[in-house]
């Protein structure tokens, strides 16, 4: 892998984490405001329903988490396992895919 190949991957894994920063301190807030305003998972969702906000908002965490994720995946696969070549490459696209699949399919279920 080239250095600008490796200095892209160290800039998305930041970039990523500087988003996930944001949506973890919102994600967190909303729940604590819901928990102690005394809603039930129905009222919840009943107010996620068809809001765009919310759609948006757990869209771009999931593709932050799934960024994010396979990264650090593939640090670990290439310091722990030795995996290198088209191998390392495929495991971490399937990281980011199958995150990114089942996390967009949770974000369809609350807000659909």
């Amino acid at each position: 892998m080239t250095a600008r190949s490796q200095a892209y991957l160290w800039a998305a894994q930041r970039a990523s984490a500087m988003v996930l920063a944001v949506c973890v301190l919102v994600h967190l807030a909303t729940i604590i405001y819901a928990v102690r305003g005394g809603l039930s998972a129905t009222e919840i969702l009943g107010r996620t329903h068809g809001s765009f906000f919310w759609a948006a908002f757990y869209v771009v965490f999931v593709l932050a988490v799934s960024v994010h994720a396979a990264i650090g995946v593939r640090a670990v696969l290439i310091e722990w396992v030795g995996l290198r070549g088209k191998l390392l490459g495929t495991a971490v696209h399937l990281t980011a895919l199958i995150i990114a699949v089942l996390g967009l399919r949770a974000v369809w279920a609350v807000i659909a």
